[in-house]
């Protein structure tokens, strides 16, 4: 819907100042040690949800996944 030099523009104009090329960079830029962590848990967290029968919480689920 809007690209990101205007949002850059809206975003300068209120005294943010971000340079499109720092966006292009992060959106470029290989996961952190920590995405890849989460997405990692929550792989765990759903499988085991799943065989609990979709009846296990986020701190059972976390509880049950972890090592």
């Amino acid at each position: 819907m809007f690209g990101v030099e205007p949002i850059c523009r809206v975003l300068s104009g209120h005294e943010r100042k971000i340079a499109t090329s720092t966006y292009y960079s992060a959106k470029n830029r290989a996961p952190s040690a920590r995405a890849v962590r989460d997405a990692e848990l929550k792989a765990q967290i759903s499988r085991v949800h799943a065989d609990n029968y979709g009846v296990y919480g986020g701190p059972q689920s976390l509880a049950a996944a972890a090592p």
